[in-house]
């Protein structure tokens, strides 16, 4: 009988060690899912965070491109005659935006000499040549020839431009904050640049129809293209998020169309 007690008692303190590692395991196995559960939720919000600063540099860029517009056409942003003091036309050092076609050849010579690497004057450039995604070369080690200039010698000043540097464009103050990124100029690579490329249209073009119709007759035109130079602009505009790592490029290229009198 005491050995059949004995016995019985063994086996319950082996049941309560095998309990007590269930526990454990189960302890163990409840710590990784919470810690699977909280990267899982700072990997998302990583994520979240990344897009948002992207979106933020993209709408930056993209007021860049507008107020390069109201730049080539020297307006402010309701369609008037920009008059204020930091308006293209009333600075004497920087380059015009060309109005006849004999203006056009002269601005391209004065862009033309200017520094071998960066034919820009006030935010005016020539035809980019070599490489094209200047953005992507932060600084000048390596350059090849062909390569002309990186996007440090880009942001130099009067080479590049800022948000109403060149137009009626404000930042606004602390009641009517303008948009925080552009008003971030504390360093080259902060903020936001564009710069705008003046290119020549082929002149035979002057006249013909942009979109023509179905069997190419004149009569089917849907849009003439009215330009008075026959000059075009294709505009870069570079934003940086409020992270260093974040970049929005946006490129697009801009006719000014004039009405026939």
């Amino acid at each position: 009988m005491q050995s059949a007690l004995l016995s019985t008692q063994q086996q319950q303190t082996r049941q309560r060690g095998a309990a007590l590692f269930v526990v454990i395991v189960f302890v163990m196995l409840s710590m990784l899912l919470a810690l699977w559960a909280s990267r899982t939720s700072l990997f998302n919000e990583m994520l979240v965070g990344n897009d948002a600063d992207y979106q933020r540099a993209f709408e930056a860029a993209e007021a860049l491109l507008q107020d390069a517009e109201l730049d080539i056409r020297g307006e402010n942003a309701d369609g008037s005659v920009c008059t204020a003091a930091n308006c293209r036309e009333k600075i004497a050092a920087a380059p015009k935006i060309p109005l006849e076609a004999q203006e056009v050849t002269p601005l391209l010579a004065e862009l033309d000499t200017k520094t071998a690497t960066a034919k820009c004057s006030y935010g005016l450039c020539t035809k980019r040549l070599g490489r094209q995604d200047f953005w992507n070369k932060k600084d000048n080690t390596g350059l090849d020839e062909d390569e002309e200039f990186s996007l440090l010698q880009m942001a130099e000043d009067n080479v590049g431009a800022r948000y109403g540097q060149f137009s009626g464009a404000t930042l606004g103050d602390a009641d009517n904050p303008a948009n925080p990124i552009l008003a971030d100029r504390s360093a080259t690579n902060r903020g936001g640049w564009y710069w705008i490329e003046v290119m020549r249209y082929d002149e035979s073009s002057k006249n013909s129809g942009l979109i023509v119709g179905s069997n190419g007759t004149v009569a089917n035109n849907l849009l003439t293209l009215n330009l008075k130079p026959n000059v075009v602009y294709r505009i870069t505009a570079v934003a940086y998020g409020r992270k260093s790592s974040t970049m929005a490029v946006l490129q697009q290229t801009y006719a000014r169309q004039t009405a026939k009198d």
